[in-house]
């Protein structure tokens, strides 16, 4: 007997729709629906833990709209957040943010990729990809977190660096190594995790991390899969393709060892119930920063080194 047939993240869509219009409709009609509706929602929510995600579908859902961004989960997981701003050298970066903080009671030291909530924000923002005044902000920051014992706690969310022609101007390969270099020898704890997309140096830039954690539908690459399918194919069109290639996703990553923990999300991904994946990235970074707190400043720099020496593997002849 074969096995039945698992849903499709399209099948999910559609049905998705449907709802939706049955809403508008009893919306704007002022009929009372709630027998049609209720067992299209009951199935909607079975079908979400049975559908079958392809690579490419688990990128399209880190970038689904009203997936949490940093500051929403700085918001239900913090307090007594003070941002910081400016490079001290050219300006102030608004894709990527920080600050001192407390995480969920421990005095840390945040790092934030923020993609934005609405359009303007996001503009503003330019979707969490950060210029070199971004990247020299974090090292600003880290400095501070070694000079007050600060563990350093970094939300990764973007598709890369900000590819500008102001932002090579600027030195961006150059700020993004020295922020890789100046994390790289923190003398305090740093745990990592990816909420959304990690995408090249513009993620790596903070992403050195003693742990590095990611969310069940984030995913974590040297170039994102328009980026690959330009270059490989001259076609962006090929990039499920190229993230098939690419294998980007959290049980990927984990399996390859680049990351040490999913975080599991709610049915149907983070954007469903912000409050249940807040609570499940909060306790994941919690435990890792309590584990590492037991090592000294000697072991957390020299395992973060041993750690990112280890990632990927080669051959001699």
């Amino acid at each position: 007997m074969s096995s039945p047939t698992r849903p499709t993240a399209e099948t999910l869509r559609t049905l998705e729709a449907h709802i939706r219009d049955l809403e508008g409709t009893a919306l704007s009609s002022g009929q009372n629906l709630d027998a049609a509706l209720s067992p299209l929602r009951e199935q909607l929510e079975r079908l979400r833990g049975q559908v079958s995600l392809s690579r490419w579908e688990r990128v399209q859902l880190a970038r689904i709209a009203g997936r949490p961004t940093a500051l929403e989960y700085v918001e239900r997981l913090t307090s007594e957040f003070v941002e910081l701003h400016g490079d001290r050298t050219f300006g102030d970066d608004q894709a990527l943010i920080g600050g001192p903080a407390r995480w969920q009671g421990r005095p840390v030291m945040l790092l934030l990729q923020q993609k934005g909530r609405d359009t303007k924000d996001k503009i503003r923002r330019r979707f969490g990809s950060s210029n070199p005044e971004g990247y020299r902000k974090a090292i600003r920051l880290m400095d501070l977190a070694d000079k007050f014992r600060l563990p350093v706690v970094a939300l990764i969310d973007t598709q890369g660096a900000y590819p500008g022609l102001e932002a090579e101007e600027r030195g961006q390969g150059w700020a993004i190594a020295q922020s890789i270099q100046r994390m790289s020898r923190l003398r305090v704890p740093t745990v990592c995790a990816v909420i959304g997309e990690g995408g090249s140096g513009g993620a790596l830039a903070i992403g050195i991390g003693n742990r590095v954690l990611i969310m069940e539908n984030a995913w974590y690459s040297v170039i994102s899969p328009e980026g690959a399918a330009s270059i490989i194919w001259k076609d962006s069109a090929k990039a499920p393709e190229a993230a098939e290639a690419l294998k980007l996703t959290a049980p990927d990553l984990l399996e390859m060892g680049i990351v040490e923990e999913i975080i599991p999300e709610p049915t149907g991904g983070a954007h469903l119930d912000i409050d249940a994946a807040a609570a499940a990235l909060g306790e994941a970074v919690s435990r890792h920063l309590d584990e590492l707190g037991t090592q000294s400043p000697d072991e957390w720099l020299s395992g973060r080194a041993a750690r990112f020496r280890k990632l990927g593997a080669f051959t001699e002849s």
